[in-house]
């Protein structure tokens, strides 16, 4: 049967339309035009870069224009101040290098690169240059924006330089990664969404799917994607893609939770899969009064006194859609969404929408 609908309202993974599930309709509708744009050059510094002011072929621009509310009961953490070039690298000499997370990049290279190298991470080249710093996305590396799968050849490239610097490069699952895997694995195969018929390849294109990505996504791509850990501890911090509980519906342990995704991954049914995408895909359970409970639960049983995730967007934690006078206002997101409580951090810093894209040190000064 479907899963309980949430109280706050929920979003098709982010998008301004706020449905009442996240199934998707059963058809894809027909692909905007898209611009002209052919493939450019790869530019110097990082995999897969397009000049600024170009797109790729098949890139389908989304919306970046997103008004808020500013709800008042939330805080904001400033991120520092951009370092400048000589500024010193964040690595250390002895024992675990500083901790770092990065939100939700959704295929804006360029900004991901902007932001690693202004916290030091890389250099003007794009190499790593942090020696045993450990960095960890959140997931969420295509879709909606130009160069998704420049993105994850990126995050591969970094993960291979820093493990041999002596830190690390890793990544967790995000629901756009099961949606990516599932619309290149299923394609049109109908799936029970719980709300009808759906297929993924519907779902992928209502979602900001790139055919630019689906072009030249290749095995390693997928075998890397599907690899992913859904549930990490760090330090004190419990980092998890989307802010939800759906976790505890796939084990009582980290372990557990992440070799029941793989499970389910490689028995390679659409069914399950699209299942796993959906609860994966649901949001705001940290959100309003009920929030903090929801975050002890995970805690209690996964461990961490923090929880930091990415998935919804800070814009919509602030505020909502629209004014009530109907003047819209731009997202102003200056760091990361310290909130319920102070148990957990939102990292998703709206780069779809003219946000910002977050890269940060943990722990938080606040």
């Amino acid at each position: 049967p479907p899963a309980p609908q949430p109280t706050a309202p929920t979003l098709l993974l982010g998008l301004r339309t706020p449905p009442t599930d996240p199934a998707p309709a059963a058809s894809a509708p027909a692909a905007p035009a898209a611009p002209a744009f052919a493939p450019a050059p790869v530019a110097a510094g990082h995999p897969g870069a397009f000049p600024e002011g170009e797109f790729p072929e098949g890139y389908t621009p989304t919306e970046r224009d997103l008004p808020v509310i500013n709800r008042g009961d939330t805080v904001q953490v400033p991120v520092a101040p951009e370092p400048s070039a000589a500024a010193p690298s964040p690595a250390s000499t002895e024992g675990p290098g500083p901790l770092y997370v990065v939100g939700d990049v959704h295929g804006y290279l360029d900004e991901l690169v902007g932001a690693l190298r202004a916290q030091g991470l890389i250099d003007e080249n794009g190499g790593w240059s942090a020696g045993n710093a450990r960095l960890w996305f959140l997931g969420d590396f295509t879709d909606r924006g130009p160069d998704g799968i420049g993105v994850i050849d990126l995050v591969m490239r970094l993960s291979a330089e820093a493990a041999a610097a002596g830190g690390y490069c890793k990544a967790l699952m995000g629901n756009h990664e099961l949606l990516l895997i599932g619309a290149k694995r299923f394609a049109d195969t109908p799936v029970n969404s719980g709300a009808g018929t759906a297929t993924f390849q519907a779902a992928w294109l209502l979602n900001g799917g790139q055919k630019n990505d689906m072009d030249r996504l290749q095995d390693v791509h997928l075998q890397w994607m599907s690899r992913l850990d859904a549930v990490v501890q760090e330090d004190d911090h419990l980092l998890l893609h989307s802010d939800t509980t759906a976790y505890l519906e796939y084990g009582e342990t980290i372990e557990d939770v992440n070799d029941t995704v793989h499970e389910i991954l490689t028995r390679n049914d659409a069914d399950e899969v699209w299942d796993l995408f959906r609860k994966f895909t649901k949001r705001f359970a940290f959100r309003d009064e009920a929030g903090p409970l929801a975050v002890r639960e995970l805690l209690s049983t996964y461990g961490g006194h923090r929880i930091v995730h990415g998935h919804s967007p800070i814009p919509y934690l602030l505020g909502q859609v629209g004014t009530e006078d109907g003047e819209d206002s731009v997202p102003v997101v200056d760091g990361p969404h310290v909130y319920a409580d102070g148990l957990a951090i939102a990292m998703d810093g709206g780069v779809t929408m003219a946000g910002k894209l977050l890269v940060v040190s943990l722990p938080l000064d606040d």
